[in-house]
């Protein structure tokens, strides 16, 4: 059979490009090997959102006093909040099926690999092998939890993502090794359901890609909370063979053993590029990744790649802007390329992070001369009537011309805050315009209002 495009992966790279390809009147189909929506909609960012929510709840209804209001004898049901979390993955699973059949995509089930001259092999679970061919043929396969040769993932004592998200039971004490955003969701998740959390961090500080003020701040709220943080540590071994786990830690006093009864392993992300036939077909990479141009074309003609096997942000929405950009470069249309300095982070801890641009050290390292302002969540009255007044909002502005370089948040709902500073900042919007554009009182969004006018020497409310 042939096709115009076929997309190898359906997760939010591959099933959005997928669609988008089929909108501008290409012939598209879709090769998954496991369930559409892929890791991001069955393993990741979906699922583990669903977690953090009955996390939330639960954690509202301790503390219900604080608003008035009494509860008693509240539990958590561990075994039913992580079915409510397959149950929303599914069910988004399901809704991807249903995109499929209204774009008249051609879903292919099996594992894809490319061969020469614009074809593919697919392989279906009963071994049967079925040729396929496409004049552009798009790799989106998507990233899998990486192993460290010192931290074998078994599936039982040592794991990964995926096995954190159906554990049968929540375990009484746990290690997770590494703190950037799937480490500290997951353990702000168990450390809510009432689970001894050490978090071992290699770097000076936790989520070490954060402003180091966001780290920081992050850090003294996990310790509140009860939460273990090692910083400039790193897990040398990890003995399983009693029933538990003893997990040995360097640090810069020495070394010191952790009895646990799990070990998570949240250190990154590997690539899914073995065995889909890149060397046969001679497409380059470096690193473990595919290397592209600006639309995402290889090496050779007709094959494209995008997503976690790229050296770009690993990030679901990155994918899915890498895939529209793509196709539409592919459809003759003359798409803007992706500015990979105004991609939005967001962590689903408690509190949520968010941030797009610089941090503030990067700015001066790039050589700004900068204006920085801060608002703290505990001056916002919509975040003190909420009950969540700790984190805050800061801002950095180039001081010669007001451009916004930065914008970082800690606190309450900031990753449904962080588009303003993303839109504002691909409008080339100046700090005293932000200032000046009235925000609505009381809301959690008037704090990026108030911190650009401390940058500003302008602010009211400190």
């Amino acid at each position: 059979m042939n096709f115009d495009v076929i997309v190898i992966g359906s997760g939010p790279g591959g099933y959005v490009t997928a669609i988008r390809a089929s909108q501008l009147g290409l012939k598209t189909a879709i090769v998954e090997k496991e369930s559409l929506g892929g890791v991001c909609l069955n393993w990741g960012c979906i699922p583990t959102k669903a977690l953090l929510k009955s996390a939330q709840v639960f954690e509202y209804i301790q503390h219900a006093e604080d608003f008035g209001i009494t509860v008693k004898d509240a539990n958590a049901d561990f075994k039913g909040i992580i079915n409510r979390s397959r149950g929303v993955a599914d069910g988004m699973s399901k809704g991807i099926e249903f995109l499929m059949k209204k774009n008249k995509i051609e879903v292919i089930d099996g594992f894809a690999k490319i061969k020469a001259d614009k074809k593919i092999d697919v392989i279906d679970s009963d071994g049967k092998t079925a040729e396929y061919s496409a004049n552009h043929i798009i790799i989106a396969t998507g990233a899998r939890s990486r192993e460290l040769p010192n931290l074998p993932q078994d599936g039982e004592k040592i794991i990964g993502y995926r096995k954190a998200m159906t554990l049968p039971k929540a375990p009484k004490k746990m290690v997770v090794v590494g703190s950037g955003a799937i480490g500290v969701e997951f353990a702000y998740f168990y450390n809510s359901m009432g689970v001894d959390v050490t978090i071992v961090e290699y770097m000076p500080n936790i989520v070490p890609l954060e402003d180091i003020d966001i780290s920081k701040q992050l850090g003294r709220t996990f310790k509140k909370a009860g939460i273990n943080v090692m910083t400039n540590a790193s897990v040398e071994s990890v003995d399983t063979s009693g029933d538990g786990c003893k997990v040995l830690v360097k640090t810069k006093k020495g070394e010191e053993t952790i009895d646990c009864d799990i070990v998570l392993s949240a250190v990154g992300i590997v690539a899914n590029i073995e065995g889909i036939g890149l060397e046969e077909v001679g497409i380059a990479t470096d690193k473990g990744r595919i290397l592209v141009n600006d639309y995402y074309q290889t090496n050779i003609p007709g094959y494209y790649a995008i997503g976690d096997v790229l050296p770009t942000q690993a990030l679901a929405h990155v994918a899915s802007a890498e895939g529209i950009t793509c196709v539409e470069k592919i459809a003759g249309h003359n798409p803007e390329k992706i500015d990979y300095n105004n991609i939005p982070g967001c962590t689903y801890c408690s509190p949520e992070i968010a941030s797009v641009g610089y941090t503030e050290q990067a700015a001066k390292d790039a050589g700004y001369e900068v204006k920085v302002g801060k608002f703290p969540f505990s001056a916002s009255g919509k975040a003190s009537a909420a009950g969540h007044k700790d984190g805050f909002v800061k801002v950095i502005f180039d001081t010669k011309y007001g451009e916004w370089l930065g914008c970082h948040m800690i606190g309450y709902n900031v990753t449904e805050m962080i588009a303003e500073a993303v839109v504002g900042r691909k409008l080339e919007t100046t700090g005293y315009e932000i200032l000046k554009a009235v925000h609505p009182h009381p809301t959690m969004s008037e704090a990026v209002m108030e911190a650009v006018a401390d940058a500003y020497d302008e602010v009211i409310h400190i």
